[in-house]
């Protein structure tokens, strides 16, 4: 989930934290950190999530007699 309490810490979704480039941020109260880091000043930020894409649908398997209403 997107909005998850349990988050576990990572500087990635941390608010106190930017991305420098892909194999660094810059954490406003520990400094340049790897982004899995974690510190006890971890505040979750849900907008800097990525969520997964969503599955493709297969409509192969699919004929047109499934969809209609008849």
């Amino acid at each position: 989930m997107l909005f998850r309490k349990d988050m576990e810490p990572m500087c990635l979704y941390c608010a106190h934290s930017r991305e420098l480039d892909e194999e660094q941020m810059f954490c406003i109260k520990t400094g340049i950190v790897v982004p899995n880091h974690a510190c006890r000043r971890f505040s979750y930020d849900p907008l800097k999530r990525i969520p997964p894409q969503p599955a493709l649908l297969n409509t192969d398997r699919f004929s047109e007699e499934d969809f209609s209403l008849d």
